[in-house]
């Protein structure tokens, strides 16, 4: 992709030598199609242009990418940033973070450590181009929608595929267009833009399409009030999210002093959409999301009065200049209420420095604010986390049961207007009320940001001789055997709708730092739901797993995939999968079977015996319906893959597929 232009993305002729009017998504897609057809649902492959890996999924990813056996990324830029496992409370986060500064500098990787800030953040400001496609084991990769780039959440070993100089492989999404008019009114801002979306679509209404925005509200909206959209679109099930490259994004990528990379990119006039909705920004209010899903969202006014606890402003997404700013300028001259705790996460170190020169530190720490180190924190449950019974307002991305690190949290997702209103009130507040007593602070970015990147570790010819370090909590893959002809398993657990990877696999500061040790992390898996798991896996041999809608939302990470694996789980059957989780799961052998009658859920119970027969013959032709036997009583699913997924399952996992086919 490096050297293209506008004119790589205009529209061309179809078969017939007519010229069609395409979106974005459409163009940008097209411009890096390797393989397949741009047909909703076929799998396409991609050529992907920059690869981003953080610190709890890249150290995995990266062990993964060393078994390809390569000297070097075959990517145009490979970044990896140390953003979520930042506590060193002992020697593994510590040893693990160097094993990653050690092995991007062996393969030719930029390398952003503790304390530069959030990968989202950070590669907006320094590497991210319009028309590009990032693909991050991140599953909120599509904040990069701020730079109108096309950022694609995956599991890690799809990430060191990448890496390797391989396509990535998804299903073709559709693409749904948002019509954006008017502006937003004073006290609302981007963050309500998005909570409106999950109002409509809920957290699973989006899945398999990409979200794309254009009109004319467009203008009115940032760069960084785009990454805030496109970041937690991740959260509507969404593939990716993007805007149009316009005189807002010229004027980030000027303000960053990297003018020459911005291009201009649009939909073409008359462009169609899969799906079409539209937004008049100007009569949205304020919103927020309600214990304990991202999709459960309500005015402000009906939770308002609820005693407000901790409030935190930035982590993953509203870790920007202007949401930190917009806090600082709401706040300032005043005081958090005595009994609310106000927390600053900046999202960069830039963004520290920048809000530090205009006057906005001084008056947050004034205020009684306690400011972090750029980072995740929190959002990952790594510190912050809530008392017990304690109500926290976040604008965070994910409120899922028990993320923030507290056992039955109450946590709601808001903008930074609704947190500064809260901190200063003690309760939920509508921002808006504070109208009465100030005017509506309106942030504009600086015309020239100041720019530090001496922190970041570049890739050299030098570097390239460097050793690999490794600590001992850095343990080998695991070895994974082939499908068996025929495959008996015994149900260990069921679980309800919308169970997340958070639920499958936590993280926080005790779980997290195994990342690098399967053996050690598989302990935790189903840990919040059911304790006994992984003793009843090694108990029983080969197990299955029974899930509802939406099995495996949220987080990007394999470690959901690999740790039950390791433990014995062949098959998993849901009413629905993520895409993300899906796609992992194949990765490492793990049947993704849907229930083709929904009734079939419930005749299923823990302890039922599944058998299925001649599984691996008819997964080798080709087969989507697969009969299983459930306590000698025959039902029906149905294997919704790709071949090349088909040839990975066969092998056990997609490694020891290239191990044998490279």
């Amino acid at each position: 992709m490096a050297g293209r232009t506008r004119k790589d993305f205009d529209k061309g002729p179809d078969e017939k030598g007519v010229y069609l009017a395409k979106n974005l998504t459409c163009k940008i897609l097209q411009a890096h199609l390797v393989e397949g057809e741009l047909v909703a649902g076929q799998e396409i492959g991609i050529k992907i242009d920059h690869t981003l890996l953080q610190d709890a999924t890249g150290t995995m990813a990266m062990l993964e990418f060393e078994t390809l056996g390569l000297d070097s990324v075959k990517v145009e830029l490979a970044a990896q940033y140390v953003d979520h496992n930042i506590l060193q409370t002992d020697f593994k986060n510590a040893d693990d973070h160097k094993y990653l500064q050690t092995a991007a500098a062996r393969y030719g990787i930029y390398f952003s450590p503790a304390g530069n800030g959030v990968s989202h953040q950070v590669h907006m400001e320094r590497f991210g181009v319009p028309g590009k496609i990032i693909l991050g084991a991140d599953s909120h990769t599509p904040g990069a929608a701020g730079i109108s780039m096309l950022g694609i959440g995956a599991g890690g070993l799809d990430i060191a595929m990448a890496m390797a100089g391989h396509p990535y492989y998804m299903p073709c999404p559709k693409v749904l267009g948002v019509r954006l008019t008017g502006e937003l009114p004073d006290w609302v801002s981007a963050k309500d833009v998005i909570l409106e979306m999950l109002r409509r679509y809920d957290v699973k209404g989006c899945v398999g399409k990409v979200v794309e925005y254009y009109g004319p509200g467009v203008r009115s909206l940032s760069a960084t009030d785009r990454e805030t959209i496109g970041n937690m679109g991740t959260e509507l099930g969404a593939t990716s999210s993007i805007f149009p490259s316009d005189d807002n994004t010229r004027a980030y990528l000027k303000a960053q002093g990297r003018a020459a990379s911005w291009i201009p990119l649009a939909a073409d006039e008359g462009a169609q959409y899969d799906e079409y909705t539209e937004i008049d920004l100007s009569t949205l209010q304020p919103l927020i999301a309600c214990p304990s899903s991202p999709g459960n969202v309500v005015p402000v006014r009906e939770v308002a009065g609820i005693k407000a606890h901790q409030v935190i402003v930035g982590s993953s997404v509203n870790s920007s200049f202007r949401d930190l700013m917009v806090v600082a300028k709401i706040v300032e001259g005043r005081h958090r209420h005595p009994e609310t705790s106000l927390h600053v996460n900046p999202g960069s170190r830039q963004v520290l420095e920048n809000v530090a020169a205009q006057g906005g530190l001084m008056a947050l720490l004034m205020a009684g604010a306690r400011i972090h180190e750029p980072g995740c924190l929190g959002c990952i449950g790594m510190g912050q986390a809530p008392g017990t019974g304690e109500v926290s307002l976040r604008t965070m991305p994910r409120n899922f049961p028990g993320r923030s690190g507290t056992k039955g949290d109450q946590v709601y997702l808001c903008s930074p207007e609704t947190v500064a209103a809260a901190a200063l009130k003690g309760v939920i507040t509508d921002p808006r009320d504070l109208g009465k007593e100030m005017p509506y602070p309106r942030i504009k970015d600086p015309e020239q940001y100041l720019i530090d990147e001496g922190s970041f570790i570049a890739p050299s010819p030098q570097s390239r001789t460097t050793e690999v370090i490794r600590g001992p909590n850095i343990k080998p893959l695991p070895d994974m055997d082939e499908l068996p002809a025929t495959l008996e398993a015994e149900v260990v657990l069921k679980v309800k709708d919308n169970i997340s990877t958070d639920e499958i696999m936590p993280a926080g500061n005790k779980i997290l730092p195994l990342r690098s040790n399967i053996e050690a992390i598989s302990e935790f898996v189903f840990s919040p739901i059911d304790p006994n798991f992984h003793r009843e896996c090694k108990e029983r041999g080969t197990v299955a797993v029974i899930g509802g809608e939406n099995y495996g939302q949220g987080s990007s990470r394999e470690h959901a995939s690999l740790a039950p694996r390791y433990l014995g789980v062949r098959v998993k059957i849901a009413k629905s999968f993520a895409r993300i989780h899906k796609a992992n799961l194949c990765n490492f052998g793990i049947l993704p079977l849907v229930f083709e009658n929904q009734g079939d859920y419930d005749a299923i119970q823990k302890g039922s015996k599944l058998v299925l027969r001649d599984v691996k013959k008819r997964i080798a032709e080709g087969a989507v319906e697969i009969p299983v036997e459930v306590d000698g009583r025959a039902i029906t699913t149905r294997l919704e893959v790709s071949d090349r997924q088909r040839q990975h399952l066969l092998a056990g996992g997609a490694l020891n597929y290239v191990r044998r086919t490279c």
